[in-house]
């Protein structure tokens, strides 16, 4: 007998089985166990899924010029011409013709990336995307990913899969209570179109929390608060456990994760050093004409890399172009900017400042380098912990409310357990060994979740929910 346990995150998934000695890690991508939770679909709708899904998007709109057109939304009728009334076989004379919409339609399109559709899972209001005019519910979006991970299950594990562990956040984007239970129906039927016949969801916190407990290192005993911080969420959960039985006190989430922490190091860090806050001149009917340059028309494509592309059109690399030409210091800047567009190179971007992040973790300074954009900038921790003010204030908010649901103190905490990606930060790090002295440990930060949910699968726990 085995248990098996799928991690499906907002940036990234993984899987695990567990035999009720030790927990194994199963490979998603080839040798790796994490794997991009994405779709891409081209336009005859073929599906890749992973790492494969990014890169094939990031390489088709390298360096292609983006052309939008309008779409059709109705049709017109003019009269031009009056009936003869004297004339039984008269008509009138009416001109037909299109009415189209604004013009964002963009037809050169190769295929379309899918990330992050986890979040969009609990809003009622999101039903379906279009993608190369064929309405896709969002269930069949993410069905490939789970696909590709019930697939890679079955060829390591030992034993025919039956049942599954699959997590969940605490609580899904929104704060409307029917938001989880919509996210958990999706997710169960994402589940059965994938081919998983038995499946159990459990909240992923309380699952990193099981897989603490299976240490020889863990206590017999007490009460154990599980900070899980990954890419998209932060979840909490309070156990109060004996050996491996265990009741779960309370549980607590909101979305916010690492990648709304890599937007925010973005714009502080290398928004100035792409034209933010630049003079814009141009001559218009004979007279110059200065202002600051429009970046704010660019902002929302650059922190999200999967439309940076769509800023490859003239009417926005002409306003670049108008800065270079200028010429001065800030053209250098500006150049930037056009390389980073026309080469799509927002992605690369993200993976960059991921790695400065993580090196923070353990360093009081690094660089934050990016040689395709001549940029290499130092980064301090104490520059990122600046930029970490206000979502510190939000984590230590989510910390008191799951403890005052628990009906408990700070010290009535025996252990508190940090994982994932988000809380190796050091000022999150920080926040909670200020808060639990001496009480703190890291456990598994990117596969914790995983193990646990295969652990509960493998023993039959079961969460109301």
């Amino acid at each position: 007998m085995i248990g098996v346990g799928i991690d499906f995150g907002t940036s990234n998934s993984a899987a695990a089985w567990y035999d009720g000695t030790s927990v194994t890690l199963i490979p998603l991508e080839r040798t790796e166990a994490i794997m991009p939770t994405a779709t891409h679909l081209d336009r005859e709708l073929r599906t890749r899924t992973g790492q494969a899904a990014v890169t094939q998007y990031i390489e088709e709109n390298r360096d292609r010029i983006v052309e939008l057109t309008p779409e059709v939304i109705g049709k017109s009728q003019l009269l031009t011409g009056d009936r003869d009334v004297e004339d039984p076989n008269s008509a009138a004379e009416i001109t037909a013709g299109l009415v189209y919409g604004q013009a964002h339609v963009d037809r050169g399109m190769p295929g379309r990336l899918f990330r992050g559709v986890k979040r969009l899972l609990g809003n009622p209001t999101i039903k379906r995307l279009l993608v190369f005019n064929h309405p896709f519910r969002l269930v069949a979006l993410i069905t490939p990913v789970l696909i590709h991970i019930r697939q890679s299950i079955e060829r390591v594990v030992p034993e025919t899969l039956k049942g599954v562990h699959f997590g969940h956040p605490v609580r899904f984007e929104g704060q409307d209570e029917s938001r989880n239970q919509l996210g958990l129906h999706r997710l169960k039927e994402a589940c059965d179109y994938a081919g998983f016949e038995d499946v159990t969801f459990y909240p992923e916190p309380v699952a990193a929390t099981l897989s603490y407990l299976q240490e020889a290192s863990a206590p017999e005993s007490g009460r154990v608060l599980t900070v899980d911080f990954g890419g998209g969420t932060l979840d909490l959960s309070i156990v109060e456990f004996s050996g491996l039985s265990f009741e779960v006190l309370a549980t607590a989430g909101v979305p916010i994760g690492g990648d709304h922490i890599d937007q925010l190091i973005f714009k502080a860090l290398l928004f100035p050093l792409l034209g933010k806050g630049e003079v814009w001149s141009r001559v218009k009917d004979g007279k110059l004409i200065e202002n600051e340059f429009p970046f704010d028309e660019f902002e929302e494509r650059l922190l999200n890399w999967a439309v940076t592309y769509t800023l490859n059109q003239n009417r926005y690399r002409a306003k670049v172009a108008d800065c270079i030409r200028q010429g001065g210091g800030a053209a250098e800047k500006f150049e930037r900017l056009d390389e980073l567009i026309t080469h799509n190179y927002s992605y690369l971007v993200f993976q960059n400042i991921k790695r400065a992040k993580a090196n923070l973790s353990t360093e009081e300074e690094t660089l934050l380098d990016i040689p395709e954009l001549d940029i290499s900038v130092k980064f301090t921790r104490q520059q990122f912990e600046q930029i970490m003010q206000g979502l510190l204030v939000e984590i230590e908010a989510i910390v008191d409310r799951v403890l005052a649901e628990a009906r408990l103190q700070p010290e009535d905490i025996d252990v508190v357990i940090r994982t994932g990606g988000s809380s190796q930060i050091a000022s999150v790090r920080e926040l909670l060994e200020n808060k639990f002295p001496e009480r703190v440990t890291e456990h598994d930060p990117f596969t914790s979740v995983a193990a646990g949910l295969a652990i509960a699968s493998f023993h039959g726990y079961q969460f109301s929910v």
